[in-house]
């Protein structure tokens, strides 16, 4: 019996260590006291959702074509509301005005709530890396913000998908411990 349990244990760190060397790395979060993720779904349930891209992670590719490949794979990994990423502006100005912005290859100082309101920069991209900053913003304020990257050849890769599942899940979190309690924050 103990024999088994050796193997299985072994079987399990061989299908492991793939699985760990593609996953994507996310980076530190915040978020701000105003974020309030049933604000996010009232915004996105059965609607469009804006997203920003600034930058380019593969250089060797044209932004158009960037963003129409990957556009397909945010969808795919797309949060639980039943929303339809566009890179569309609104016609209308919405107040308040939601949206995800993405810079790719960010510089390091580069602060989200600067990107909210439409001031962003971008490092020399780095080959072979799909590096991005992901802000959540309503107006030009920052209710969300992380990094993530991973290796990457193309918005194809598999790892990219999965890097959006990932960063998702840490962008608009549902989670109770950052939710308002009555009306008093005790984050």
């Amino acid at each position: 019996m103990r024999f088994a349990k050796k193997v299985a244990v072994v079987i399990a760190a061989v299908i492991a260590v793939p699985a760990i060397a593609c996953a994507a790395t996310i980076g530190g979060v915040y978020y701000a006291p105003q974020y309030d993720y049933t604000d996010f779904w009232a915004v996105s349930d059965n609607k469009t959702f804006q997203v920003v891209l600034e930058g380019n992670p593969f250089p060797n590719m044209a932004a158009d074509e960037l963003a129409q490949r990957l556009l397909p794979v945010m969808q795919i990994g797309k949060p639980r509301p039943n929303l339809t990423f566009t890179y569309a502006k609104p016609v209308e100005m919405p107040r308040p005005y939601y949206r995800l912005v993405l810079v790719f290859d960010y510089a390091n100082d580069l602060r989200a709530d600067a990107v909210c309101e439409g001031k962003m920069r971008t490092a020399p991209p780095a080959p072979g890396l799909f590096k991005l900053f992901a802000i959540y913003c309503r107006n030009d304020l920052s209710l969300s913000q992380t990094t993530a990257w991973t290796p990457a050849t193309g918005p194809d890769d598999p790892r990219v998908q999965q890097l959006f599942r990932e960063l998702f899940m840490v962008v608009f979190t549902d989670s109770m411990a950052v939710r308002p309690q009555n009306g008093f924050d005790r984050r």
